[in-house]
């Protein structure tokens, strides 16, 4: 528990119980983008392996997406949700899409310039054990104004014409943008050819694991997921097969710190928040 380990993921997983870890957050190297030294990605037999592991209501959020080759997409994410759902035993809890803002002015000849990866959301059982959204909450555009009108449908489900007063706050869509995924963040973090941004990892464990939960990432890379569990407070287990990459992640656990940067508190925050309404 709350270590970093170089392995082969499914080697080490099976040594795990069954049903010991809660949440799970990775983007494996698809489709051979990263160099892991000859190493073989299995797809497949990892979901299997990560099934066996999760509790019931364990989620995993996986970022992945596409090579492109001869003008035509690999399609590497849809075959591995299809595979994760119908054969392996996970539920889509849902697909969302990260915005990870291409670089502007950048020229692609004859594509558009890829903006987004995909996260898929994978749920073991029924519904998620956990799952509290208020932390992650963004800023609401008209937050604060008042609305006006007829047939506004308050949280009791009665509608009619009245003035209801705009929470500053709402709760994120499935197109979800978190900033700069590298430079600003960690030079260290910029060691490793594919990274996600600070706040991804750290949204979706605040967001799905339990606050005494354990956070696992098989391809922990420099470490995103690990730090932004040990700065939540929940127990982690990283998986890398590259020990260059492991000591990057460790070094980062101990001179890295990811926060939440916001300009309302929790003592701050309304102890009667008034419902969502966008």
């Amino acid at each position: 528990m709350n270590e970093i380990i170089t392995s082969d993921n499914i080697s080490y997983l099976k040594t795990l119980p069954d049903e010991c870890i809660d949440m799970v957050v990775t983007s494996p190297p698809y489709d051979a983008l990263r160099d892991y030294n000859g190493y073989t990605l299995d797809l497949h037999g990892l979901g299997e392996q990560l099934l066996r592991v999760l509790r019931d209501g364990g989620i995993c959020v996986m970022v992945i997406q596409d090579s492109t080759k001869d003008f035509a997409k690999s399609l590497t994410s849809f075959r591995t949700i299809i595979d994760w759902c119908d054969n392996i035993g996970f539920r889509l809890f849902e697909c969302n899409i990260y915005n990870r803002q291409g670089t502007e002015g950048a020229w692609w000849k004859k594509r558009f310039r890829v903006d987004h990866e995909y996260m898929p959301i994978f749920l073991k059982g029924r519904r998620p054990q956990y799952f509290d959204k208020e932390n992650i909450k963004i800023p609401s555009k008209h937050g604060g104004k008042v609305m006006t009108g007829a047939n506004i449908r308050t949280k009791s489900g009665r509608t009619g014409s009245r003035k209801v007063k705009i929470n500053p706050t709402k709760c994120p869509g499935t197109v979800m943008t978190f900033g700069n995924t590298c430079g600003g963040e960690s030079k260290l973090k910029s060691k490793h050819p594919a990274v996600f941004p600070n706040m991804l990892a750290y949204d979706m464990i605040e967001c799905f694991c339990p606050t005494d939960g354990v956070v696992l990432d098989p391809f922990n890379g420099s470490g995103t997921t690990t730090l932004a569990a040990k700065c939540l407070g929940r127990n982690y287990i990283g998986i890398d097969v590259s020990e260059e990459y492991n000591q990057i992640a460790r070094q980062r656990m101990e001179t890295e710190v990811i926060h939440r940067k916001t300009d309302v508190t929790l003592s701050q925050a309304p102890s009667n928040p008034l419902s969502d309404l966008l």
